[in-house]
């Protein structure tokens, strides 16, 4: 028998490096699906309803794609804090973008020349296609959920 390891893939060890190799997952995960998902639904969105459509659809992917990015940049900037900060501002993060989201739209539902079904069309499928490629990328990873202590 040889004394070589077979190749496994090394698992991120602490909070920081966890948390920052699941943010690095889910960007790539989610990206190329949710900019493809953006194009389509401007695509369609224009085939549709036309150049209000595509305004619609513009405003609405965009807007999900930003919300997106900045989950995952609240990911990396708390990486180093204590679990429960890192919670805490996950939460705080998730009810800001709720807020300013609601905020937008309320305020782009009355400009004319956006048609507001293509607007909350297109970011319903971005927002979807992104949360089932960052679950899909977290699940992958198969982290640990405990760091075992040292042995008594």
């Amino acid at each position: 028998m040889s004394d070589e390891v077979p190749y496994f893939r090394t698992l991120p060890e602490g909070q920081e490096a966890t948390l920052r190799a699941l943010a690095a997952a889910m960007f790539r995960g989610a990206a190329a699906l949710a900019v493809g998902t953006a194009v389509l639904a401007v695509v369609v969105a224009g085939l549709v309803v036309g150049v209000d459509g595509v305004l619609g659809a513009l405003a609405g992917s965009v807007l999900a794609l930003l919300a997106s990015l900045l989950t995952l940049w609240l990911i990396q900037r708390t990486a180093t804090q204590a679990p429960n900060v890192v919670m805490v501002a996950s939460l705080g993060g998730f009810l800001l973008k709720m807020i300013v989201l609601l905020a937008v739209l309320t305020l782009l539902g009355g400009v004319g020349g956006v048609h507001r079904q293509s607007l909350a069309l297109s970011m319903l499928a971005v927002f979807v296609v992104v949360a089932a490629a960052e679950s899909i990328a977290a699940y992958r990873m198969r982290m640990l959920s405990v760091s075992p202590g040292p042995a008594p």
